[in-house]
């Protein structure tokens, strides 16, 4: 495989097509990170090379970036075998990973925080079972016995708060929607990307239910985890349009439930 040229006047819709058929696609969605992403990259770019079972290739999801990410994203792709850099115009973790997936050829695309907080060593435990057929969707949690997680208490207790309110307005099963180490079979993304709205963090966690919905198989794989002091979270504004998101998908199954009962109903619950 060679590295996918990047230009930022190029159409944003650049596919990693030229790589052939590849097993995972890793996408890093990236916003202004010009001071830490080659570190990351070169980072992840080595434990994939140093024998990593998998083909596999490395997506630099940049969105919207105004400090020169974008020109470090596209040095890696030049310097780098296997790495692409991608130009996203929208902001959004969601916006990034959207347009990453939907692009692919890999047999299953995944992603990961560009701060690496999850211990690499999860990256194939993650993939592996969706390669194998024995799930749809695979993600990383904290909230696991077997978890090792270093974080404020602050953070744990939003996390856990978050994930608890999901349980009881949405019945969820999942222990962990915001990890930021997820990997899904692309089949099923093309599937489900066009059904989810949000572009931001929620993106995690409304892909999620709807593949509970659907009755598909998550996988979820304990991780070490360390919190980025660094981290470019806004934790009030995530939090409030992660609850508007709760409620838009609590209406969206109550309206479906009572259409449903409609015999003239034609939209199907997701």
């Amino acid at each position: 495989m060679t590295a996918l040229a990047w230009d930022p006047t190029a159409p944003t819709t650049t596919t990693a097509s030229e790589a052939g058929h590849i097993d995972v696609d890793i996408a890093v969605p990236v916003f202004n990170e010009k001071r830490t992403l080659e570190g990351s990259i070169r980072r992840l770019h080595g434990f994939l090379s140093n024998g990593f079972p998998l083909s596999w290739w490395i997506t630099i999801a940049d969105n919207g970036s105004t400090d020169g990410t974008r020109a470090v994203a596209r040095r890696l792709s030049y310097d780098l075998r296997g790495v692409e850099a991608l130009a996203v115009p929208r902001r959004g973790r969601g916006a990034a990973l959207h347009a990453a997936w939907s692009t692919d050829v890999a047999q299953v695309v995944s992603y990961m925080d560009v701060d690496l907080s999850t211990d690499l060593d999860a990256l194939l435990p993650l993939v592996a079972p969706l390669l194998s057929g024995h799930s749809e969707l695979a993600i990383g949690t904290r909230l696991h016995r077997a978890a090792c997680v270093e974080r404020s208490f602050k953070r744990e207790l939003i996390s856990r708060s978050y994930n608890r309110l999901l349980r009881l307005a949405l019945r969820v099963r999942f222990s962990d929607a915001q990890c930021g180490f997820k990997a899904i079979r692309a089949d099923v993304a093309r599937q489900l990307l066009p059904l989810v709205h949000d572009e931001g963090w929620f993106f995690d966690t409304e892909l999620l239910v709807l593949a509970q919905r659907r009755g598909l198989r998550i996988h979820e794989v304990p991780v070490d985890w360390v919190e980025d002091s660094d981290s470019r979270v806004q934790i009030v504004p995530t939090a409030l349009a992660d609850l508007r998101g709760v409620a838009r998908l609590l209406l969206h199954r109550s309206c479906s439930a009572s259409m449903a009962v409609s015999p003239s109903a034609q939209i199907l619950a997701p």
